[in-house]
């Protein structure tokens, strides 16, 4: 688009920006940050400046998170918008070397509607993203959550074990 081309993208999410800017990376960054500031001021006793212990809301926490998220996905549909980006909210499939289906979804998360377009183009990058999978052998158990559900806890538990060694396992283990 900002070469001069027509432009269409197709997300599946309220907002751009993929399960990184959503409810990936970057959230798990925001958290990351404050448990940084956390340690670090731990770090400073052995300095002779020491702090009492944190208290942590867990409420306000999420807020600045999901502001964080907010103010880029805010930026990402803006830039979008203003380089008359054509946004196909939903899931889209190739249906012909120059057709993609869209199964449009709506609400916060991804639902789908039931409702399909078709998308015409000369020219297609396909950036998928990535999802969480729901491994067979994970007992069914409000326990056990992916990644988007870890960073929507209405605590902070004591405990927590992780399995998967990419990015987003790696930044939730930290």
């Amino acid at each position: 688009a900002q070469l001069g081309l027509k432009t269409a993208c197709a997300e599946s999410r309220e907002t751009l920006g993929g399960t990184c800017l959503n409810v990936g990376c970057i959230p798990s960054k925001a958290l990351l940050h404050a448990a940084k500031v956390i340690d670090e001021t731990h770090a400073m006793a052995s300095h002779g400046i020491s702090f009492s212990a944190p208290q942590i809301d867990i409420d306000k926490l999420r807020t600045h998170k999901e502001k964080v998220i907010g103010k880029l996905t805010g930026g990402l549909g803006a830039m979008a918008k203003m380089r008359k980006v054509t946004t196909v909210r939903g899931y889209g499939t190739f249906v012909g070397s120059n057709h993609v289906e869209v199964e449009e979804t709506s609400g916060t998360g991804q639902e789908k509607t039931g409702k399909k377009q078709v998308v015409q183009f000369k020219h297609a990058i396909i950036a998928a993203g990535s999802q969480a999978v729901r491994l067979p052998f994970m007992p069914d158990d409000p326990r056990v959550v992916d990644s988007t559900g870890a960073l929507a806890l209405k605590g902070v538990p004591k405990k927590m074990l992780i399995l998967g060694g990419g990015i987003i396992g790696l930044e939730m283990g930290t």
